[in-house]
């Protein structure tokens, strides 16, 4: 097998009140915090069609993951058995990448407000893709 090396540059940070992993819930519709996306300048023109209300997937790097994790007791509960982590959702993994179904509450020119967005503070923004909920849209 050949391994490549890929560059990822990240396009923003996430600005939430979740300071820390311990203090995250496992998924976003478990009671995480209103959060904002902060996106670098050069990239306003690609967000011009986002909308209040819409739902979006955020892919973000969870870069305070452990990288060298193979398997996991799901949702960090040790009474469960141990399982590998590409049947998990755990933030610890070989490429850490955080996949987000989030709603934007609000656009402020650069920023988005978003709603069910379980990542930290200063998490790096990879990208955001639309859902797609019906075939051929978009």
């Amino acid at each position: 097998m050949r391994h490549e090396l890929f560059v990822v540059k990240p396009i923003g940070r996430v600005e939430s009140t979740l300071a820390d992993r311990s203090q995250a819930p496992k998924q976003g519709d478990e009671g995480a915090p209103d959060a904002w996306l902060s996106f670098d300048p050069e990239y306003l023109d690609g967000l011009r069609d986002l909308q209040q209300g819409s739902e979006v997937l955020i892919l973000t790097w969870l870069d305070r993951a452990g990288r060298d994790v193979l398997r996991v007791h799901p949702r960090d509960d040790d009474s469960r058995a141990m399982r590998g982590v590409f049947s998990t959702r755990s933030a610890d993994r070989p490429n850490p990448i955080g996949l987000h179904r989030v709603e934007i509450v609000e656009v402020d020119a650069n920023r988005l407000r978003v709603r069910n967005l379980e990542a930290i503070d200063g998490t790096p923004i990879v990208d955001v893709k639309p859902v797609l909920d019906r075939i051929g849209e978009r």
